[in-house]
């Protein structure tokens, strides 16, 4: 988690979220990304899409069986989905998204039964320093 607080540290002026993929060693980070839709003006640059982007790049393959998200945030519905849809093992993640969270709060698209994979879910991760970056950044604002 401390590695994708590093990268939520980057974003810059997007919300503070940081996302990293780790290998099936649970060490060898395949792929990291912060947001950076102000940055590109692309609305699906989320830390999640693009460090799984990165990843199957890094890999040379779409399906990241094996591997782990680690991201600072709650996924969103549309990082709920990619995760769904890249095969990813498990996600790791730290503060809560009571608002737009899909991994647990508001929706569970990640468990939903009803699709073909249903990752582990592992939440609360360092949660007080990864919402303390958000906190700071709404507050600012």
């Amino acid at each position: 988690m401390r590695l994708a607080l590093d990268q939520a540290e980057r974003a810059g002026g997007d919300v503070p979220v940081g996302a990293v993929v780790l290998a099936a060693d649970g060490t060898t980070v395949l792929g990291a990304g912060h947001n950076e839709r102000e940055a590109t003006g692309d609305p699906t640059a989320h830390a999640e899409v693009l460090a799984i982007r990165r990843a199957a790049a890094d890999l040379g393959e779409w399906r990241l069986s094996g591997c782990t998200l680690v991201v600072t945030l709650e996924p969103c519905t549309m990082c709920a989905g990619a995760i769904v849809q890249s095969r990813v093992d498990r996600v790791v993640y730290g503060a809560r998204d009571e608002k737009a969270g899909a991994a647990g709060s508001l929706w569970d698209v990640v468990r939903d039964r009803r699709l073909n994979h249903r990752p582990e879910v592992i939440e609360g991760v360092l949660a007080d320093d990864c919402a303390r970056l958000l906190t700071e950044f709404f507050r600012d604002r």
